[in-house]
């Protein structure tokens, strides 16, 4: 896959953005911050644009998703636009039967658990993911010379939801089915990996300036699960928007004992979870990976004083490794009032790179 003369990073609209360069291990014009989940629920002109219209429709139709992206960025001057879609997006868009049911998540007509389920399912095809390719070249039209992030759920993720049909606390069906029935669970991992490849590279072509691969579940299984019957799969979405030089980050929530197996499917940056420091995150991973987060979403409600010495904190600990992106160790919160991202934001590009 190479990328056209006139995408943001060929042309130089984003390559020497503060974003790209900390990805890329170098020192930016100042120190970059975007949140996940920043375009969404905390806004006040999200939850006014998205009235009457369900989540999965907010997500296909360009023009909407397009100002869900740019919102934040507007709103709070971000480095960055993350994409505005759902991990079930490229299911939705192969012919599988889900619906996002407010309050419970991603749910599924007919959960995936047999080898007959999984040849069953349909294949998502090139000219399906056109709303996603004109979403992203709105977007990418009015950011500039601000980075666009490409996202897409990581296979296990993505498989977990598919096995339960539903969300669930601790994913017993798909860790049960990648020891009892691997056959099927690599059948599986395969469709997913391929379904999410594909979407991350339909963002990428249309002009996103990095890719993210959400492992949102990742953390329920222990290394030996996650190195033989994960990581393949990740890698092989991958496999789908290598050799752009697009920089590839990987994140997952509870997955501080997997970092270093998460970054050996072969990703440039490592998101790090609230979980674990900056600095011990950079030992682990031997000092030779820029990283990005780690802000407690849960400090976004605490009194100033108190979530200012945090985000310094988080700071001063990502300055041990090689780049360093500001961000959450989670999404944002929906309770989270607006003003005080957009104070964290002032905050961290007042601090020298």
């Amino acid at each position: 896959m190479t990328l056209s003369p006139n995408h943001p990073l060929m042309d130089g609209r984003t390559s020497d953005s503060p974003l790209i360069t900390a990805y890329r291990g170098g020192t930016p014009s100042r120190r970059p911050v975007w949140f996940m989940r920043q375009a969404g629920r905390s806004l006040p002109e999200y939850r006014e644009l998205r009235v009457g219209t369900t989540m999965l429709e907010s997500c296909l139709k360009p023009e909407m998703a397009s100002e869900i992206t740019l919102q934040p960025v507007r709103r709070h001057d971000t480095d960055a636009a993350i994409f505005f879609s759902d991990i079930v997006i490229p299911l939705k868009l192969a012919g599988v039967g889900v619906d996002i049911v407010p309050g419970v998540g991603p749910v599924l007509d007919h959960p995936v658990r047999t080898a007959a389920d999984v040849a069953a399912l349909p294949e998502l095809t090139d000219e399906s993911l056109d709303p996603i390719r004109e979403a992203v070249a709105l977007t990418v039209a009015e950011l500039g010379s601000t980075p666009l992030i490409g996202f897409a759920g990581a296979p296990f993720t993505v498989a977990a939801y598919m096995v339960e049909g539903r969300p669930t606390r601790d994913h017993l069906g798909p860790r049960t089915m990648m020891h009892a029935d691997p056959d099927v669970w690599k059948g599986l991992m395969d469709w997913a990996a391929d379904a999410s490849g594909k979407f991350l590279r339909a963002q990428i072509e249309a002009g996103a300036s990095a890719g993210q691969l959400f492992d949102s579940w990742a953390g329920s299984l222990g290394l030996a699960d996650y190195t033989k019957h994960v990581a393949p799969a990740s890698s092989r979405a991958l496999d789908h928007v290598r050799g752009t030089g697009v920089p590839l980050i990987h994140f997952g929530t509870g997955t501080s004992e997997l970092l270093g197996a998460m970054h050996d499917v072969g990703v440039d940056v490592m998101g790090v979870d609230y979980r674990l420091p900056l600095d011990e995150a950079n030992r682990r991973l031997g000092g030779t990976v820029p990283l990005q987060g780690n802000i407690d979403p849960a400090l976004l409600s605490a009194p100033w004083p108190v979530l200012e010495a945090h985000v310094r904190e988080v700071v001063a600990a990502g300055s041990a490794a090689p780049g360093h992106v500001v961000n959450l160790g989670h999404g944002v919160p929906p309770e989270t009032d607006p003003a005080v991202l957009t104070r964290v934001v002032e905050l961290i590009h007042s601090i020298e790179p």
